[in-house]
């Protein structure tokens, strides 16, 4: 596996453009397209389980309604997570956090895990998902990266899991961005690329911090982005980006 600092181009909740997100559909999908880096996001069910789905309620990309913290993982996994992006994908489901860790590890991505808490869940999701990705993920293998954000779920992350990298993330750059990223002792800023100017990037890249931008799926702009000296991409379409990457 590639150290983080080689990778480009990361699959952002998979191969999100030609399959359903955060599924094991379209991360496998990522992989046989030769990315080597996969985002996804990562909330609890009302029982404590983690899941990987970006959304704070279930009707976008399943077959349920209602938020997802107001369900059990037993009645998430009885959802189609597939369907609604094309009926080829139909039975595909909501993966736990373990199914995405072990495929991962066996097609030889790095993961980029978004805490993505549901609403008053901050503290309780960071520290679960930063626990759990510790105890599973093989030690021979190079960490995965922790994002959120939440800076409370960062801070319960690192607090659960020290060892594990942590980037921030924000839409753009904010005034204090170099305070909260010493306090929170995060590696790396992942903010828009739309609200991102090269004398902004020269900034935080002068401090020390990698930057990675999401979500680029235009080749030009990646482009552009990787003159400038933004360290990664997050795209749909790890296909088209890595082409110019």
């Amino acid at each position: 596996m590639q150290e983080l600092s080689q990778i480009r181009v990361i699959a952002h909740r998979g191969a999100s453009l030609y399959a359903p997100e955060n599924t094991l559909a379209a991360f496998a999908l990522a992989a046989d397209q030769r990315a080597r880096a996969i985002e996804c996001d990562a909330k609890l069910t009302r029982d404590d389980r983690i899941v990987l789905i970006h959304d704070d309620r279930l009707d976008r990309t399943t077959s349920g309604r209602g938020p997802v913290r107001r369900h059990d993982l037993k009645e998430i996994r009885a959802l189609d997570a597939g369907a609604w992006f094309d009926p080829r994908f139909a039975g595909e489901r909501v993966p736990t956090l373990e199914e995405g860790l072990a495929l991962w590890a066996e097609r030889d991505l790095f993961p980029q895990i978004e805490i993505k808490p549901c609403l008053g869940r901050a503290a309780r999701t960071g520290a679960a998902v930063a626990a759990a990705t510790a105890r599973l993920w093989p030690r021979h293998l190079p960490r995965p990266v922790l994002s959120s954000f939440s800076p409370r779920a960062l801070d319960m992350a690192r607090a659960a899991a020290p060892d594990l990298p942590r980037a921030y993330l924000a839409e753009r750059l904010p005034i204090d961005w170099r305070r909260r990223l010493e306090r929170l002792g995060c590696g790396a800023l992942h903010c828009n690329h739309k609200y991102l100017t090269p004398a902004r990037l020269a900034k935080v890249k002068r401090a020390g911090y990698a930057v990675r931008c999401y979500t680029v799926n235009d080749p030009a702009r990646a482009r552009e982005l990787f003159a400038w000296g933004v360290d990664a991409v997050f795209t749909d379409c790890p296909d088209r980006i890595l082409a110019v990457a």
